[in-house]
């Protein structure tokens, strides 16, 4: 028996996003609901998010999300051999997500999977990613991830209606000489996987959300330490700090506890709101674009949320 050979490293060649063209804001919101906006920013910090058309998928949102990524890759869909899609917001499971994007998008013949860890999904994804391109299963990769939460919102429901938006992000993940994404640390907390449920087709998402900031607040901070060291990097370097953008007062919280003083961190949830699986890269492509992090600067990647799951890695920005 013979095993592949793989690229001594992996890193990500390109980012890529796409927002739905409809922009809801707080005001919006308090029109149909017991809410306003000194309520919404106090309390999560977003001030507006983007809810997808009846007829934009989370397939659309993916393929364009994963047409940037690729263009900016400086790849053709000739050169993808893998494609992974984190999303938990199918309206159906089969068929999966992943072999529709690389269809859409030219890709012919790739691998092709769907990861559902919701919020870590994207940092499950890039592992995997990573892992392929190192023992050789795959060249290059493109991980996508969409969400479209829209139809699972109660919109009368304040606790969930103000928190989730629809959007897509993606990266191109190719082989390289040095690595340029860390070792993964990740996990779950199982016992308090009813804090965020769809408990059936019926149904719309239901959050405990003071069980989910507490959770957050205190338990992650050590796992996104970790990841820094076993990157062998200091959050003292990080060129950016970007997590999974479930709100604000949790995401600097945990900012502060890390200690990543210098690091520029990623706050696209005040106008993104939580995109779920989508919120990583489409935070860090965001950030890429309007030229706040360096090029070659180093930055922590860190999602968390239901199941409750997390992962973190440390990655070269492209």
């Amino acid at each position: 028996m013979r095993l592949t050979q793989g690229s001594p490293g992996a890193r990500v060649l390109a980012f890529g996003h796409y927002q739905p063209a409809n922009v809801v804001t707080n005001d919006d919101l308090a029109a149909r609901m017991d809410t306003n906006d000194e309520w919404i920013q106090s309390r999560v910090g977003i001030a507006e998010r983007r809810i997808a058309s009846d007829n934009e998928s989370e397939i659309d949102l993916a393929v364009q999300a994963g047409g940037k990524a690729l263009a900016a890759s400086g790849l053709s869909s000739d050169d993808i051999d893998l494609v992974i899609v984190a999303t938990c917001t199918m309206e159906t499971q089969i068929p999966n997500a992943a072999g529709r994007v690389a269809h859409r998008l030219g890709v012919e013949a790739p691998g092709a999977y769907d990861v559902n860890a919701a919020c870590a999904g994207f940092c499950y994804a890039l592992a995997a990613a990573n892992d392929a391109v190192r023992a050789g299963s795959a060249t290059n990769v493109l991980v996508v991830g969409t969400e479209k939460f829209s139809p699972w919102i109660d919109w009368q429901d304040r606790a969930t209606a103000v928190i989730f938006a629809d959007g897509a992000g993606a990266a191109v993940v190719g082989p390289s000489d040095t690595p340029g994404i860390g070792p993964v640390v990740w996990g779950s907390a199982g016992d308090k996987s009813d804090a965020i449920i769809i408990k059936d087709r019926e149904s719309f998402l239901h959050q405990e959300g003071q069980t989910v900031f507490r959770w957050a607040t205190t338990a992650l901070h050590p796992v996104a330490r970790e990841a820094c060291e076993r990157a062998g990097v200091d959050p003292a370097e990080l060129a950016a700090f970007v997590p999974h953008q479930a709100n604000l007062r949790i995401i600097e919280a945990i900012a502060r506890k890390l200690g990543a003083d210098k690091a520029v961190i990623a706050r696209d949830i005040v106008h993104a709101g939580n995109t779920s699986a989508a919120s990583i890269p489409m935070a860090l492509s965001r950030m890429i674009e309007r030229g706040e992090v360096p090029s070659g600067g180093l930055a922590l990647l860190f999602g968390f949320g239901a199941g409750l799951a997390y992962a973190g890695q440390v990655i070269e920005i492209p």
